[in-house]
C-alpha cells in the first residue's frame, strides 16, 4: 500500500510540475479547422491555455491547445502560423521558448 501511495504521489507530481512549466523546442504548423493563436501539445488538455514566451527574442503569447502534437522528438509545442508571427520565429521556423499554464 505504501508503495501505491508513493508511485502516485510520484506521478501526480511529475506530471503537475511538467505542466506547470516546460523549456523545449517549438515548430508552427497549419491546422485547417482553427485559426488564430492556437497550438498543439502531446498531453495538455484540449482548451488549455499558455503563455508561450520566445527566449531568444523575449516576445510572448497567449495560446489555446486545440490539436496533438508535435511528433518530433525534442519539440514541445506547434503554434500556428499567427502565433509564430506574434513570436517572432515564423521566418526561422523554430524557437526556443517556455511554455507556462495560466
Amino acid at each position: 500500500m505504501r508503495k501505491m501511495v508513493c508511485a502516485c504521489a510520484m506521478f501526480i507530481g511529475f506530471t503537475t510540475m511538467a505542466s506547470a512549466g516546460e523549456s523545449g523546442i517549438a515548430s508552427y504548423y497549419q491546422n485547417p479547422y482553427y485559426g488564430g493563436l492556437i497550438a498543439a501539445h502531446k498531453t495538455l488538455p484540449f482548451g488549455t491555455r499558455v503563455k508561450v514566451l520566445n527566449l531568444d527574442n523575449g516576445r510572448s503569447a497567449i495560446v489555446k491547445i486545440v490539436d496533438r502534437g508535435p511528433f518530433i522528438r525534442g519539440r514541445i509545442i506547434d503554434v500556428s502560423p499567427a502565433a509564430a508571427s506574434v513570436l517572432g520565429f515564423r521566418q526561422a521556423g523554430l524557437a526556443h521558448v517556455k511554455i507556462e499554464r495560466i
